[in-house]
């Protein structure tokens, strides 16, 4: 975003608070614009443009090239990029074991906390427009301060996605989705929907009524619920029964809200197996699975799959993402990934070339994952503190995912390793093993056949494991 366009946008946004459409009250009752900030947040950083593999400038796309066709579609709409609010704008370096690093232009201490909201959304803006990334996500509590009541709360909320309205009409840019944050207050010690006080059960309802609301008024593609606190640390105090039943009770209740409102998104649900409970009822994408069918849920939502999510839970992101996409309810990517030596979810950005080959086949093979999209649900190391960092960390992301989305296209046009598989298999394409597939045998005709042939392990082929990692290592370039 160039200097011209941030005048034009705060000329207007103070207009608007003059109008009282964004208004800020400070202590004296007044209309402030201090939060409004006059000026860029990330001056000296112009909009990043692609260059091509062989620039040498780390502030380009090497690899990232919008509007390239890849198999009929432009790479960004098999891509859908989207910048988390929470890592990218509230992300300060804590971790664990110390505290924040970074020191944000955006954060002044000097501002009332609705002022850093206006601040914290401008920013949000221009890094969005800079980078050249249409979505963005965000937790309700992110955008919006906490108030001493949930009127007073929802009432800042309504402000600042007001201002988030007004700034996507002047952009061009879309929420791919927004959620609750029912985790981080001590009201959720115990977890939100699942909380053995009913009087939080039914103040998460409420947020979660707000968060849908400003959702749909931002145009929001999808509604993600992850269940942070939903779980338990221990069984002894834990009626597991009752918990289950009054999630079910709780999403159940978002679906009618979610008609009622006429919101045409998705619903996600996002897999995580524990951090920071010890076990969360979406423990992974089965077991998420498991839980929707039980509760005749699995018609209204899709999976929200976090690569790290699945190193937690003991599976690779392929694993997660293939599975999601068997049952058709892969329906957005958290790009990320966690640290091997490390023992939480470090939330990194998502740069391997394997396994972002990997997630990339799977989108291509499904058809791509509109409405949903790829979220840099990642953030920088702690000792990463300089603003232009922002910038390298989701370059290398978006990179990563472009490069390995042309390797992939190239894998599957070539059909060599899905060509491969597809032999593997080349019994159930005919005779008794097509019977089988078409659902059209039962165990009679199959004791039959058995009885009437030979042993199998006197023909059973070899698995041949190396040679489809040697023929997969042809695409990782």
């Amino acid at each position: 975003m160039r200097g011209s366009r941030l005048t034009l946008l705060l000329a207007t946004a103070l207009l608007a608070c003059s109008l009282s459409v964004l208004s800020v009250r400070g202590k004296e009752g007044e209309c402030s614009s201090r939060g409004l900030y006059e000026g860029e947040f990330f001056s000296g950083i112009g909009k990043i443009q692609y260059e091509g593999p062989d620039s040498t400038n780390a502030l380009s796309f090497h690899y990232y090239n919008a509007d390239e066709v890849i198999m009929g579609k432009p790479m960004k709409e098999w891509l859908r990029f989207s910048v988390a609010f929470w890592h990218t704008l509230r992300g300060d370096g804590s971790d664990p074991f110390g505290s924040g690093t970074k020191l944000w232009p955006w954060e002044d201490a000097s501002l009332d906390e609705m002022e850093l909201a206006y601040r914290r959304m401008r920013a949000m803006f221009e890094f969005l427009e800079k980078l050249g990334v249409d979505y963005w996500c965000f937790h309700d509590r992110d955008i919006a301060p906490e108030g001493a009541s949930l009127a007073e709360s929802n009432a800042m909320l309504d402000k600042v996605v007001e201002l988030a309205a007004h700034l996507q009409g002047e952009t061009g840019k879309k929420v791919l989705w927004g959620t609750a944050q029912l985790f981080k207050h001590p009201r959720f010690a115990h977890g939100g929907a699942t909380s053995p006080n009913a009087s939080v059960h039914a103040y998460s309802a409420a947020q979660v009524k707000a968060a849908m609301d400003a959702t749909k008024r931002l145009g929001g593609e999808n509604y993600v619920f992850w269940g942070g606190r939903e779980g338990y640390h221990t069984l002894l105090n834990t009626d597991l029964k009752l918990e289950l039943d009054n999630l079910a009770s709780f999403l159940k209740g978002a679906v009618a809200y979610k008609d009622k409102i006429g919101f045409k998104g998705e619903l996600l649900l996002e897999p995580k197996p524990q951090e920071p409970t010890k076990h969360q009822y979406d423990w992974d994408v089965a077991t998420t699975m498991g839980f929707l069918n039980q509760y005749g849920l699995s018609d209204e939502f899709k999976l929200n799959v976090e690569c790290n999510h699945a190193t937690l839970a003991g599976h690779s992101c392929d694993h997660e993402l293939q599975l999601a996409s068997a049952y058709g309810k892969l329906g957005n990517i958290d790009a990320n990934t966690g640290d091997a030596q490390t023992g939480w979810d470090t939330d990194q950005f998502l740069t391997d070339p394997k396994e972002a080959l990997l997630v990339a086949a799977t989108i291509l093979k499904q058809g791509g994952l509109a409405p949903g999209g790829i979220n840099f649900d990642a953030k920088l190391r702690r000792e990463s503190t300089a603003l232009v960092d922002l910038f390298y960390g989701h370059i290398s992301g978006m990179d990563a995912m472009a490069r390995a989305l042309r390797n992939a296209a190239q894998m599957l046009e070539d059909d060599v390793l899905p060509g491969m598989v597809k032999d593997r298999y080349s019994s159930y394409s005919k005779g008794v093993g097509k019977r089988i597939r078409d659902g059209k045998v039962d165990f009679v005709e199959l004791e039959k056949v058995a009885l009437s042939s030979p042993d199998p392990i006197e023909d059973l082929p070899s698995g041949q494991a190396e040679l489809y990692e040697i023929t997969l290592s042809r695409y990782i370039k």
